[in-house]
């Protein structure tokens, strides 16, 4: 019976998820600017929350959510995502000022409630996109439209760049012009080091916003969120996926391709359906699995 559905059109098959970094890079460069698989679809329509997906800092949406976004739509879900921050070259994004990445997120966050009819959204951010997720809700209203703020590796806090941070303020302060040129060239950047005026703005209010529900997935390999508990957010869920399974071994970058954290990813916006991840299936740094 199912075979015959599918094959009439009345059910649709499942999209392929593929749990590797290497073919959502192929797919970026052959597309570039491209939204991933089952993204962007504005005549979507469910009972759940639409997602939005916000990427991390030097990548892409195609790129970030080759993964993320199929297995949200397999799930029920209208998925949404957006190139933010710039563009260079139909592969480098998130690179310009986080509040100017603000407003372009409310107008899209504005757009996709309008097209799907809803009233809230919930938004998942890979790193830079984490952070992007809590200023919006914080600072420019989106407390009111979002339902769910789900963090890959967020740059909460701003990162210590492994111990490095007071060594690189303490060059930009003997060398201004070059904090000049980065600032010119990749604020986004800047602004994510633990001290910055944008980090400082950030951590002078609370973590949370009521009403909001959090949940902050992170990895004990992450070696550019540092440390990683610099992520977690006072008053929100925070995971460590090795707490989890300990044959996972994602970094940083691995994190949208990794099988546990997009799992908890669909635990955080449907906790009364969560299930366990599989921990039989290792996942590797860079690639994930």
């Amino acid at each position: 019976m199912i075979a015959l559905l599918l094959a009439t059109g009345l059910i649709l098959a499942p999209l392929p998820v593929t749990y590797n970094s290497l073919p959502a890079v192929a797919v970026s460069l052959s597309h570039p600017g491209a939204a991933p698989p089952a993204a962007n679809d504005w005549t979507c329509r469910s009972s759940k929350r639409p997602v939005v997906l916000l990427h991390g800092t030097h990548v892409n949406m195609a790129l970030n959510w080759n993964a993320l976004s199929p297995l949200l739509k397999n799930n029920g879900y209208c998925v949404f995502a957006l190139n933010y921050g710039g563009l260079r070259f139909g592969q480098v994004a998130g690179t310009g000022p986080i509040e100017d990445s603000g407003v372009e997120l409310a107008a899209f966050v504005d757009r996709v409630r309008a097209a799907t009819e809803v009233s809230e959204v919930d938004l998942v951010g890979h790193s830079q996109g984490g952070l992007l997720a809590q200023y919006y809700v914080k600072f420019l209203g989106g407390a009111e439209k979002v339902h769910d703020v789900v963090g890959l590796a967020p740059t909460s806090h701003g990162s210590d760049a492994a111990g490095f941070d007071r060594w690189i303020w303490s060059l930009l302060q003997v060398f201004p012009g070059l904090e000049g040129i980065i600032s010119a060239a990749d604020p986004a950047a800047l602004q994510q080091l633990r001290g910055s005026p944008f980090m400082n703005l950030m951590n002078s209010t609370p973590d949370v916003v009521p009403g909001v529900r959090y949940t902050t997935i992170a990895t004990r390999y992450d070696g550019i969120v540092t440390p990683y508990r610099s992520q977690f957010l006072e008053g929100g869920r925070n995971v460590v996926l090795q707490d989890l399974c300990a044959n996972d071994f994602a970094d940083h970058l691995a994190l949208a391709f990794d099988h546990v954290a997009l799992r908890e990813v669909l635990n955080a916006l449907d906790p009364l359906n969560a299930r366990a991840p599989d921990c039989s299936v290792p996942v590797f740094p860079l690639v994930g699995g």
